[in-house]
Formats: C-alpha cells, sequence, structure tokens
C-alpha cells in the first residue's frame, strides 16, 4: 500500500462514483480503476461493489477506510510541519465561512494553517453566506467560505465586486429517514416533492436561500415546518422522521447521517452547488489570504 493508493481509495468512498473520484483526484478514470485494482490485490480483499450507477464500500472496505484516512491525515501533517521550520510568517488573518459547506471542511484548513504559521493570529467566524459577504464589504473580514448556486438571483448571496475563486461543485439530494415513504424511491423528482413537510436551516444560510428559490421557479408551495440553526440539528430531526431536507450531497455522508436515505433529484442539473472562497482588500493581507487558499484541493 502506498499514500496514492489510500489517497485514490479515500476518494473513491467519499465520492461513490470513479468519475467524480477521478476529477477529485486529477487522474483518469482508468488510472484510478487500476490503482484501487491494485490495492485490492494487495490486500487479498474486495474493497468495493459496483453498480451502473455508484460504488459502495464492502465491509472490508469500511474496515480499511478510518485508517485510510488516518494515514493521509499524518502525512498532511508531516508536510506542515516540515513547512513551519521554512521560516516565520507574522500578521493577522480574519477568516468566515457558511455552516453548511459539503465538501470543504474549513475549520481543518485553519487547523492546518495555524500549524503551518503558528505566529499569525487568526480568527474564524462562522455565520451565513449572507451575513459573512456583508462583514467582508464592511472590511471586517479578509477571506470567506461561502456557498450558492450560479442561477442564484437573490442579491444577498452574490459575489459582485469581490474577488472569487470557485472550489466545489456537487450536487443537491434529497435526505429523507429511511421510513419515509419516499425512501424506497431511487431518485425523486419535483412532483414527488409536493405537499411534503421540509426541515431547513434560517433564512441566512445559503442552503435555504438556494432550495426556497429552487421550489419557487417551479411554482411548488413548501412547508417549512421546522427550522434549525445547524446542520446537525437539521439531520438530528430527521433521523427522528419529522421531515425532509434538500442538502448538498457530501452533508448525506456524513456519519450522523449514515442511517438516513439521500435521493437524486433526477431534473435537477448536477453539479448545481457551488462553494467559494471570497476576499478583499488586495493590498493588505493579500500573501495571508493566498497562503491560506493554497491548502484548498479543489473539487470541481
Amino acid at each position: 500500500m502506498d499514500l496514492r493508493q489510500m489517497e485514490y481509495f479515500v476518494a473513491l468512498a467519499e465520492e461513490s462514483q470513479f468519475t467524480r473520484a477521478a476529477e477529485v483526484t486529477r487522474v483518469s478514470q482508468s488510472g484510478l480503476s487500476a490503482a484501487i485494482k491494485s490495492l485490492e490485490q494487495d490486500l487479498n480483499a474486495q474493497l468495493f461493489t459496483r453498480t451502473t450507477r455508484r460504488v459502495e464500500l464492502t465491509p472490508a472496505g469500511r474496515a480499511l477506510f478510518p485508517h485510510a484516512r488516518n494515514l493521509l491525515a499524518e502525512a498532511i501533517a508531516g508536510r506542515d510541519a516540515v513547512m513551519a521550520t521554512a521560516g516565520e510568517i507574522t500578521g493577522s488573518l480574519r477568516v468566515g465561512a457558511e455552516q453548511c459547506l459539503g465538501s470543504i471542511n474549513v475549520p481543518e484548513l485553519v487547523e492546518r494553517f495555524h500549524r503551518r504559521h503558528g505566529e499569525v493570529e487568526i480568527t474564524f467566524t462562522q455565520a451565513g453566506t449572507a451575513a459573512l459577504l456583508s462583514r467582508m464589504r464592511e472590511g471586517e473580514i479578509d477571506l470567506a467560505f461561502v456557498a450558492g448556486t450560479p442561477e442564484t438571483t437573490d442579491p444577498r448571496l452574490r459575489l459582485t465586486g469581490l474577488d472569487s475563486a470557485a472550489l466545489a461543485t456537487e450536487p443537491l439530494v434529497l435526505l429523507t429517514h429511511a421510513d419515509h415513504p419516499l425512501a424506497t424511491q431511487k431518485s425523486v423528482t419535483w412532483d414527488d416533492l409536493q405537499d411534503r413537510t421540509y426541515i431547513d436551516l434560517d433564512v441566512s444560510w445559503a442552503i435555504r436561500v438556494v432550495t426556497d428559490e429552487l421550489f419557487a421557479r417551479r411554482k411548488i408551495p413548501r412547508r417549512v415546518a421546522f427550522t434549525v440553526g445547524d446542520i446537525h440539528a437539521l439531520i438530528d430531526m430527521i433521523d427522528r422522521d419529522l421531515g425532509i431536507a434538500v442538502v448538498p450531497q457530501s452533508v448525506s455522508r456524513k456519519t450522523i447521517a449514515a442511517e438516513l436515505r439521500a435521493l437524486h433529484i433526477t431534473d435537477l442539473r448536477d453539479p448545481v452547488w457551488t462553494v467559494s472562497a471570497a476576499f478583499n482588500h488586495p493590498e493588505s493581507g493579500a500573501g495571508l489570504v493566498a497562503d491560506f487558499l493554497s491548502l484548498v484541493e479543489p473539487r470541481i
């Protein structure tokens, strides 16, 4: 086993598709497939079951997964430790992030940045995309990780006047309890989503704005019976079969959502959910912003 095989294995386990995993790891599908096959031969075990639409971990794959992630994390920590010896960088950096970002783990990036640049005073704020962009325009934040879709028209989520870089895209899915009437389906249409009870985040979060727009554009009324302030509460309420929710696909892969069902929305073009980095005032702190963004592995 080598680190490259572990990287490919973890990417395929997280993305559940060879096409997407190949894009994330920047390798051809044939190269990814060959690496996985070689890893399975090395371990003398089948790690994935393959269907025409997706791949899933076998019991052997699930056993390997946490160790593979730990190996990659240790390798990254070692690289960061070496980088930290290259010379001290000082200053301050103010970072903000939307909570429901999906595939970009900002707290992990903050930890890595701090390991590399311990002399930099870094602060972190979690808030909705609209609030973060407002605070950035007021000069209160240097770098914000925000979300939306290319079709979002709400002015609160627009990146107008700011520098930005798209970092990740992924489809939105419907998340339901295993016993929900829709859970037996492999996918749903917009007609299936009428007359349902929904759980959603507060209107300050981008996923709420995006979902409201998607339903309004199709003239489908939506009853949000439960409004929560964080993803963990949303998943907990779905787990109690109190309603359903539209979320980025990576949210459905969280450990706490393991017993829930994620259904593809058939007529929703994907990828639709877009995570971006927004930054301002390049004359002050541009170097620190660039250093922080260098830690991000784009997933587009």
